[in-house]
């Protein structure tokens, strides 16, 4: 870095809020001046007090609607739970523990496509480690993946093999967390897929393997489809395998008959799915820019947040109650939190609008990936994917695991399972 430079990022560091140049960051524009088109910077991050005490305010002075009025989840997030979180993220929660896990990291900025991508990027000091693009999903964040980030570049001292490395890159998707938002249409999976290509061919690797689950999953299966030949393999936990047959069933309400025990299991997931847990994505899909209480009411966005699918829900309620599972409040907060500060409630939904304009069949409709595949199925998935759905929607099938717990988080949520089968999905093609 040129002595300029050197200063630029002296004085960006000392900035107010969000330190990385980005033009489109919360609350705070920092011009760096021109930039050469595939210029890779350092970034920080510094939420001011200011910003701090708004949201504590803005909690404080939430309007509660009046309590539901059925003994269950079935009308939406439940009052109590909310109002538990509500006086946790306004009285103890710290936001500044999870800056400075995200400062003490490795993080980057670059302009792709005229959109600056926010990326954390930690090498192994393993020679041979493997490089993985890590995509997460809405409505999760780079927060997902940085319990899994020591495990897989340094396996040995998480109980793995020097030869199990990994060199991470987890970038935000557009219009999420640190990542600019694009102000014009056209940022969908396919276009994303194009820029994490890009962005690896930046890092220099020449090849790597591709992981996600929600979008993630998505985003990875359309770089798989693109093919690029540095990219060796992709793993996902919420692979697209429904298969046609079964989409007809799920339209019609008459389950198929010779399903086998994880068949019949998955069908009835997809079916609560479709029927009741649907809605979030209807809205983000068709009316994005409607939603502008995720920008003006904290407990509007977590409420929103957390009504993504069922199990994550009930898991979340028990942590409010007190209950110790694989997430914590603090852990549930600190994803929440990054949403508000960098005010990313609309900008994220609008991936949903972006991929229904160019949707060419079903979420969870196989897409004909020919490269490498592995499939790790966690329990409390939207839907545990069969092996025999599995199999028919990657003919080159090299890894297919049930795991016994953890749900859509799953990275965040079991971050020992999961890393344990990144080791394992991708250990033929290293």
């Amino acid at each position: 870095m040129s002595k300029t430079k050197n200063k630029l990022a002296s004085t960006i560091v000392t900035g107010a809020i969000v330190l990385s140049g980005s033009a489109s960051q919360a609350q705070t524009n920092v011009q760096t001046g021109l930039r050469s088109s595939d210029e890779i910077r350092p970034f920080h991050i510094k939420i001011s007090e200011a910003a701090l005490n708004d949201l504590r305010q803005r909690i404080k002075a939430t309007r509660w609607p009046d309590k539901e009025t059925v003994k269950d989840e079935s009308q939406g997030v439940q009052l109590a739970t909310m109002q538990k979180l509500a006086q946790y993220w306004g009285t103890k929660y710290d936001w500044r523990k999870v800056e400075a896990k995200l400062n003490a990291m490795p993080q980057f900025v670059t302009s792709i496509d005229g959109v600056d991508i926010y990326f954390i990027h930690v090498r192994s000091k393993n020679k041979n480690a493997l490089p993985v693009i890590i995509t997460h999903g809405w409505p999760g964040s780079i927060i997902e993946q940085m319990k899994i980030i020591g495990p897989l570049t340094d396996p040995v001292a998480y109980g793995g093999k020097a030869e199990d490395a990994f060199d991470v890159v987890i970038p935000s998707l557009p219009g999420h967390g640190f990542s600019g938002k694009p102000t014009a249409t056209g940022w969908e999976p396919l276009h994303i897929a194009h820029a994490w290509i890009e962005l690896m061919k930046r890092l220099g690797y020449k090849k790597y393997v591709a992981q996600g689950g929600d979008w993630g999953n998505a985003v990875s299966e359309t770089m798989a489809l693109i093919a690029p030949p540095e990219l060796l393999a992709i793993h996902t936990n919420m692979p697209a395998t429904e298969p046609a047959d079964i989409s007809k069933a799920l339209a019609s309400g008459v389950m198929p008959d010779g399903l086998s025990a994880d068949e019949k299991n998955a069908y009835q997931q997809l079916d609560f799915f479709f029927k009741k847990g649907v809605g979030y994505a209807n809205e983000m899909s068709l009316r994005p820019q409607t939603l502008y209480g995720l920008e003006d009411s904290p407990i509007g966005l977590a409420a929103w947040m957390l009504d993504h699918d069922a199990r994550s829900y009930e898991l979340i309620v028990r942590v409010f109650d007190g209950q110790k599972e694989g997430l914590s409040k603090d852990d549930i907060l600190d994803n929440i939190s990054l949403y508000w500060f960098t005010k990313t409630g609309v900008s994220s939904a609008r991936l949903y609008w972006e991929a229904a304009q160019n949707a060419k069949g079903g979420f969870f409709d196989p897409r004909n990936v020919t490269i490498p595949v592995a499939v790790s199925v966690f329990p409390d998935e939207i839907y545990a994917a069969p092996k025999s759905w599995a199999e028919k929607a990657y003919p080159k099938l090299i890894y297919f695991n049930k795991v016994d717990r953890g749900g859509h988080f799953a990275a965040w949520e079991q971050p020992e399972e999961f890393s344990i089968e990144l080791r394992a999905a991708f250990k033929s093609v290293r």
